[in-house]
């Protein structure tokens, strides 16, 4: 029903993924390039005709749909009470992180993971602390290591953990049990649990677990994220959610993004985000299967063409995260020689933290004959470099 084998031109649009010169690719930020599914598209062309662009408020019918796209797609019951409107997980990370806790304090991450999140601790004047997941070379998976990170939590510093929930960039969604026994570590130590989900939708063999499964007991310190714009490409429409299933800590929240003046939406962002949650499944299970084909398609070209990488990535999002480190060379300094050499532009993992610098990440939301681009550019730049 739907194609994604065709991409709207989007050089010199402002875009900032196409700002690029002509010969360039860009393959870094998360962003895809497939066309938004038509009936968000028709939703935000009805609202744009009515002519009148002045304040908005976020009506039910914008609760309804998460309600019930959280159950349909993910099964969980959540209810309409507990769910705040947002401009964006980012700024509403930022806002938890100034109200709930204090300069000086940490807020531990297992890394590698999204380097914006040290930008939301590190500029509000908390301390990073980074719990590097152990990575096994044989099996190319990352695996928590309990008793450190248990370590890290009881300290009376510690005051927030932010938990990557499918795990940017390592393409991993975290099992329910691996996520009760983090919440049950974060209860035990008065430990606040942000869990960033946005990517939640993107779990190609559909194994994502909610944080909002959890018992209620294990919610009660628990604050989760989440947001069409990864799923529906609508990024810069800026809508998001935050769901908090505790009262008390929900008016917390509902404080700061207020204070902060991130809780107003746009005139775009409610009818868009209502068609996306209420017309957009089949699209997007469409949307799945041919990202699970691209991934595949990197997977072989990887055997075949580059054995000396390795795609470490489950099945969660659309960026492969791929191990280098057989070439002995900086992900930082490979990414740099690919786009002078090459004009392939993809992420350098060591901005990510932890064992990051032997990774580079590469963006497959895209159409295959666009990929196979940028995986012959990947070839033809580390074979020229080898040389």
């Amino acid at each position: 029903m739907y194609s994604f084998d065709q991409m709207p031109n989007r050089r010199g649009t402002n875009s900032i993924k196409w700002n690029v010169k002509d010969y360039e690719l860009p393959m870094w930020i998360a962003d895809m390039d497939f066309g938004v599914a038509p009936e968000i598209i028709q939703a935000m062309q009805d609202k744009i005709k009515l002519g009148a662009f002045g304040y908005e408020s976020v009506p039910n019918s914008y609760y309804d749909a998460i309600v019930n796209w959280q159950e349909k797609q993910h099964n969980c019951q959540i209810k309409k009470d507990w769910i705040l409107f947002v401009n964006g997980v980012i700024p509403a990370l930022s806002s938890a992180v100034r109200r709930l806790t204090h300069p000086g304090e940490q807020i531990l991450t297992l890394t590698p993971v999204y380097n914006i999140f040290f930008h939301s601790i590190e500029n509000n004047g908390r301390k990073s602390l980074e719990e590097e997941l152990e990575y096994d070379v044989n099996s190319h998976e990352y695996r928590i290591n309990w008793s450190s990170l248990e370590q890290k939590l009881a300290d009376p510093l510690t005051k927030m953990m932010i938990l990557c929930n499918p795990h940017n960039p390592i393409g991993k969604s975290w099992s329910y049990e691996e996520i009760k026994k983090i919440a049950q570590l974060c209860n035990e130590y008065h430990v606040y649990l942000f869990s960033d989900e946005i990517h939640g939708d993107l779990v190609l063999d559909d194994s994502f677990s909610s944080s909002l499964k959890l018992p209620d007991k294990l919610k009660q310190n628990l604050i989760v994220a989440f947001s069409p714009s990864k799923t529906f490409n609508l990024a810069a429409l800026h809508s998001a959610s935050v769901v908090v299933p505790n009262p008390e800590l929900r008016f917390q929240i509902y404080r700061a993004i207020n204070n902060d003046e991130i809780a107003e939406p746009n005139l775009l962002a409610i009818p868009a985000t209502i068609a996306a949650y209420t017309q957009g499944s089949t699209w997007l299970h469409e949307l799945k299967a041919y990202l699970l084909k691209n991934r595949q398609y990197i997977a072989n070209f990887l055997e075949n063409e580059l054995s000396q990488l390795n795609l470490t990535s489950e099945f969660a999002t659309y960026l492969a995260w791929i191990d280098i480190s057989n070439l002995n060379i900086n992900s930082q300094e490979l990414a740099e020689f690919l786009k002078e050499n090459t004009g392939l532009i993809i992420s350098s993992g060591k901005e990510y933290r932890g064992n990051g610098a032997n990774f580079i990440r590469l963006n497959f939301a895209c159409p295959r004959s666009v990929l196979i681009d940028g995986l012959e550019r990947l070839k033809r730049g580390i074979n020229s470099e080898k040389a």
